[in-house]
C-alpha cells in the first residue's frame, strides 16, 4: 500500500493515468479486456474522487468509459449511461485544461467555433477526447433531437485536430470525420465523396495499420454507394493483417471481429 501511495503522487499521478490506458489498448485478447476493464473504470473513479481536477485522469476516464462501451456493451440504455459518463469527464477535462471550455455545451456555435480557432497543437490531446467521447453520447442517445444537434460540435472538434496536427493518434481524427460526412447519401445532403477521402487519409497516415479505419470505410462509405468489390476488399484486408500494433491492438482485434461481421452479412446486405 505504501508504494501504491508513493507511485500515486506527483507527476507519478498522471502517469498512472496514461499507463492504464495505454495497458488497456495495447491488449489484443478481447475477453481479457472486457472482463477486466470494469475494474479499471471503478480505479479511475476513485482516483478522480481523491483528484478532481487531474486532467490525465479524467482523460482516461473519458477513453476507458467511452472503449468499454463502444466495444463491448449492447445493451443500449446501459451504452448511454457510459457514454454519458464519459463525455462527463471528457468535459470535464476541457474545462481544467482551459477555463473557456467549461461552457463547451452552453455556448452557442459561432463562440464554439471562435474558442477552437484559438487552440494550438498541445491542446489537441484534450479536443481529440473531447470529439470522441461526444460522438459517442450522440451515437447511443439519437432518440434526443437536443445531442443530435450537437454532432457539429464535434465536427468542428475533429476539423480543428486535422487541422492542428493530422497524424495524431494515427490521423484518427479522420476516421470520425468519415463517419460524419457518410451518415446520409448525396441525396439527402450526405457527402460521400468528401468521406472516402477521409478514411483514405486515415488510412494512410496509419501506413495501413489503423484496422477499425477500414472497417468503417467499408461500412459506412462502401456499403453507402454500394460498392460490394471495395467492401470486401478492405475487410479481407483487416482480416489479413497483424493487430499487434502500439496504441491500436485492441482497437485493431475489435476491427478484426467487425470485419468477420460484416463479410458474413454482405450477401445479405448486397
Amino acid at each position: 500500500m505504501i508504494g501504491l501511495a508513493l507511485i500515486l503522487q506527483g507527476c507519478g499521478l498522471a502517469r498512472v493515468g496514461d499507463s492504464l490506458g495505454k495497458g488497456v489498448r495495447q491488449n489484443g485478447d478481447l475477453a481479457t479486456v472486457e472482463a477486466g476493464l470494469p475494474s479499471y473504470l471503478l480505479m479511475i473513479d476513485g482516483l478522480i474522487v481523491n483528484w478532481p481536477e487531474r486532467e490525465s485522469l479524467l482523460l482516461t476516464g473519458a477513453d476507458l468509459y467511452g472503449a468499454y462501451a463502444g466495444l463491448f456493451v449492447d445493451d443500449p440504455a446501459r451504452a448511454a449511461r457510459l457514454n454519458d459518463k464519459a463525455l462527463g469527464y471528457a468535459l470535464r477535462a476541457a474545462c481544467v485544461h482551459q477555463r473557456q471550455y467549461c461552457q463547451a455545451r452552453k455556448m452557442d456555435v459561432p463562440a464554439f467555433e471562435a474558442l477552437l480557432a484559438d487552440a494550438d497543437q498541445d491542446d489537441v490531446p484534450v479536443l481529440f477526447t473531447l470529439g470522441s467521447a461526444w460522438a459517442g453520447y450522440i451515437q447511443t442517445h439519437s432518440d434526443d433531437w437536443n445531442a443530435v444537434a450537437e454532432l457539429s460540435r464535434v465536427r468542428l472538434l475533429m476539423e480543428r485536430v486535422v487541422a492542428l496536427d493530422e497524424g495524431y493518434q494515427y490521423g484518427q481524427a479522420y476516421m470520425y470525420l468519415g463517419v460524419l460526412n457518410s451518415l446520409l447519401p448525396a441525396s439527402l445532403g450526405g457527402q460521400p465523396d468528401a468521406a472516402r477521402a477521409d478514411f483514405l487519409r486515415a488510412i494512410e497516415l496509419s501506413d495501413g495499420d489503423n484496422l477499425l479505419a477500414r472497417v468503417l470505410y467499408a461500412r459506412h462509405y462502401a456499403r453507402l454507394v454500394f460498392d460490394r468489390q471495395l467492401h470486401d476488399t478492405q475487410l479481407r484486408a483487416v482480416l489479413d493483417a497483424d493487430v499487434d500494433v502500439a496504441d491500436l491492438t485492441l482497437q485493431n482485434a475489435y476491427a478484426k471481429r467487425e470485419a468477420r461481421r460484416l463479410l458474413d452479412s454482405a450477401d445479405e446486405y448486397f
